[in-house]
């Protein structure tokens, strides 16, 4: 979210400047918040059930559908704009309780590592416990992450292996504040979306009407 105001869905956070400084007596009064990245591009209804599935079985407070940034040294040719996307996932959470579309790594220095992301979040909020949650595919090569280590170290990592990823996921688990979330495989893609636009196909049922609307009202992937 923009570092200087409250998520527009949510009215009860207060902003960063409010809550930095903030005296906290006890680790269990804070909130306990999911990260859970992605370009969203476009954001569909496979993101939003999972989204609800990892608060649940992770028993997390909220979750935080972090929108990434757009990358200037990979361009990719149908990312929509920072902007766009995240207009789409706002409309995508509007009506959904603890899922929260967010902008903040927008405004963080380029390229945004994880690590420094957790770093400013939780400097920011510090009335927030943060747990990174990131899938079979990317804990498989976790070990490769930018100060990886120090991320076990000082942050929960919630694991969200689908079947073809379950080996993958399993692999160099050993109880270091990573947890497993067993996720049922929902055959929905953001590229199968961006196709099925260029063919004139409905996506009716894969992403949220809201969604939809916006889309093709502005003639997104067309």
């Amino acid at each position: 979210m923009n570092k200087n105001n409250p998520p527009k869905n949510l009215n009860k956070f207060s902003s960063p400047s409010e809550e930095r400084g903030k005296g906290i007596s006890s680790e269990a009064q804070k909130t306990v918040t999911g990260l859970f990245g992605g370009s969203f591009n476009p954001i569909h209804n496979g993101h939003l059930a999972l989204a609800r599935l990892l608060r649940e079985k992770a028993q997390l407070d909220e979750v935080w559908l972090m929108v990434s940034p757009q990358n200037p040294l990979k361009q990719q040719a149908d990312l929509l704009g920072d902007e766009e996307r995240l207009t789409m996932a706002r409309a995508a959470v509007k009506n959904e309780s603890g899922i929260v579309a967010c902008d903040y790594e927008m405004h963080l220095p380029r390229p945004s590592y994880t690590w420094n992301t957790l770093q400013a979040l939780s400097s920011d909020y510090p009335d927030r416990e943060f747990v990174l949650m990131i899938g079979g595919d990317n804990w498989a090569s976790f070990d490769q992450w930018y100060r990886h280590e120090d991320i076990l170290k000082s942050y929960r990592v919630v694991v969200y292996p689908r079947r073809e990823t379950m080996e993958a996921a399993l692999s160099g688990i050993d109880g270091r504040q990573v947890s497993l979330v067993e996720a049922e495989l929902i055959d929905i893609s953001s590229t199968d979306i961006r196709r099925r636009i260029r063919e004139g196909r409905s996506i009716r049922q894969l992403v949220p009407r809201a969604v939809a609307d916006i889309i093709k009202r502005n003639g997104y992937y067309a």
